[in-house]
């Protein structure tokens, strides 16, 4: 799988992320199926992490000015 992990989209990577983290905390895999899942399960968490920092940087594109200044008020302002 991990030769195709790149082409995977954010949400099959962490379907199967989830499902790495399932059978690893069934406790009934052997630990060198262990070891390699849990290898598997670090590629899928940091291909995860890196599509959801691509993605906040766009959106940080499309919510400044063109001044480099928030164009649209925090989620939180009147908090």
């Amino acid at each position: 799988m991990s030769e195709m992990t790149p082409k995977l989209t954010f949400e099959q990577a962490l379907r199967a992320l989830e499902d790495v983290v399932r059978k690893l905390e069934s406790g009934e895999v052997p630990l060198d199926d262990s070891i390699t899942l849990y290898e598997e399960g670090e590629r899928l968490r940091k291909l995860c992490q890196a599509r959801l920092d691509a993605a906040s940087a766009r959106i940080e594109k499309i919510v400044k000015g063109a001044d480099g200044q928030p164009a649209t008020a925090p989620f939180d302002a009147d908090a």
